[in-house]
């Protein structure tokens, strides 16, 4: 109840103190839902437009001028209007010169233009003190009290005064500004709301490759190698025999790939003895997105979860259960109970269960609302310590699972291994290098280089 009450008192205009006009050119859909919030946060707001009279969509306490009239009225005038119809401000560049324009516009594809829709309009005007601003923030979320949407507004402008300006307007709109710096910045803004999920694109495109792999390899060992050596059509596999076998594999091998690039930057480190070096921009880049890769892990682990829970009801199980039985039931014999093949059965769900536990809890703890509320070493004990846990249990359900049964000639159709045993590889390879790093021969120097000692200082007193 407290957090909600603090939401609503940081979005509540205050009208109590009358604020100073702003011109708004442009009665659009942004236009209008800009002059509406700026009303509720208590400043003048009038409208220059090419008519100047007032429609019932436009705020009711807002003044519909000319363009000419309305830029007269204030020292702020924001330009709500498209790159292509800014050629009729350069006959207002006399009036506009000295006064603040806020570009707040976007194109439909990245970098469209040579120079940004902000450089441009400095171009056109050069009198004026030209900031870029509001273009991240939609319409549809001033309205609604951009309580579901991102308060986050980059700005930038060579004007400093200018540009505190705006960033004071930011503030009183409940919003949180950013200074991004000078108007050069304004490339990178405008295509700011235009990427599609940046960080995701090589989680994505990765497990998009290794699901596509997999399904072919499970499809050539399950499916095409039995039809072909014992004519027996298992084609119904690909429902969900193949895509439980391929989303444990994705989650194990995601979730090693989430502290393979720790790994080698502690390798990279112990070998050039400094940590003042950049990494590699592929190991950068690699690192960077190691919060998504681990969220697709977990998304392909509790897809694994939910085919598993479905098991029981198949028509394939319940036949061969049903067979079984009546086997049994016409050689009036029952098999013994195997406590060998009991326990690890158990202990490969119990580890499955366990890991899975741990896996949603990095999943919470990376959450943004949880994560600003923990300190860094908890959250480092969690993402680290707890994360390692999470792989040597799930490392371990996939070898308890896989048992011996790599040694048994028969589980290699077409001298295939079994998808399983593929999946163990990088697992395996991050865990061992990281069990030979917490030597203390190698733990020690490591940590002394991430506390800024080096092998060979660059610079020496």
């Amino acid at each position: 109840m407290n957090k909600n009450s603090s939401n609503i008192m940081a979005l509540a205009p205050n009208t109590s103190n009358k604020r100073e006009t702003v011109c708004i050119f442009g009665t659009g859909d942004f236009g209008r839902a800009l002059g509406h919030k700026m009303i509720q946060s208590g400043y003048s707001v009038v409208f220059g437009s090419r008519s100047a009279q007032t429609s019932g969509l436009i705020p009711k306490d807002a003044e519909v001028l000319s363009h000419t009239e309305a830029a007269q009225k204030a020292a702020i005038i924001i330009i709500a209007i498209q790159r292509q119809h800014y050629n009729f401000l350069t006959q207002l560049a006399e009036i506009l010169h000295g006064k603040v324009l806020v570009d707040v516009s976007n194109n439909l594809k990245i970098n469209q233009y040579p120079e940004s829709n902000a450089e441009y309009l400095a171009q056109l005007v050069p009198g004026a003190k030209v900031v870029k601003a509001f273009n991240t923030v939609s319409a549809w979320a001033l309205q609604s009290g951009t309580l579901d949407a991102s308060r986050q507004v980059l700005v930038c402008g060579d004007d400093k005064e200018a540009k505190q300006m705006v960033m004071d307007i930011v503030r009183a709109l409940g919003l949180t500004p950013l200074d991004k710096g000078s108007l050069l910045a304004a490339q990178e803004i405008e295509n700011y709301p235009l990427q599609l999920f940046p960080m995701w694109k090589f989680p994505i495109l990765l497990s998009l490759g290794l699901v596509t792999f997999f399904f072919f390899y499970c499809l050539i060992r399950d499916v095409i190698y039995p039809y072909v050596y014992e004519k027996k059509d298992f084609s119904f596999f690909i429902a969900i025999s193949i895509p439980n076998r391929i989303c444990p594999i994705l989650a194990l091998i995601l979730l090693a790939l989430v502290y393979l690039p720790g790994v080698l930057a502690a390798i990279i480190q112990l070998y050039r003895g400094t940590k003042y070096r950049r990494f590699p921009d592929w190991l950068d880049k690699w690192m960077l997105c190691r919060k998504q890769l681990g969220l697709v892990a977990l998304a392909f682990a509790s897809l694994h979860v939910l085919y598993t829970l479905v098991i029981p009801i198949r028509s394939y199980v319940r036949w061969r259960i049903s067979s079984q039985t009546i086997s049994q039931a016409l050689n009036n014999g029952t098999e013994p109970l195997n406590t060998t093949n009991a326990w690890l059965s158990d202990s490969y769900l119990s580890l499955g269960i366990l890991g899975f536990f741990l896996f949603v809890l990095l999943g919470i703890t990376s959450l943004p609302s949880v994560s600003n509320n923990v300190n860094w070493r908890e959250f480092r004990f969690v993402q680290s310590k707890l994360g390692y846990l999470t792989l040597i249990l799930c490392t371990a359900h996939a070898l308890v699972y896989g048992r011996n049964r790599f040694l048994n000639p028969s589980s290699y159709r077409w001298y295939l291994p079994n998808a399983y045993m593929l999946s163990l590889i990088v697992p395996c390879i991050v865990l061992v290098v990281k069990f030979v790093l917490t030597f203390p021969c190698l733990d020690k120097p490591l940590t002394q280089i991430r506390q800024g000692w080096e092998r060979k200082p660059q610079y020496s007193e």
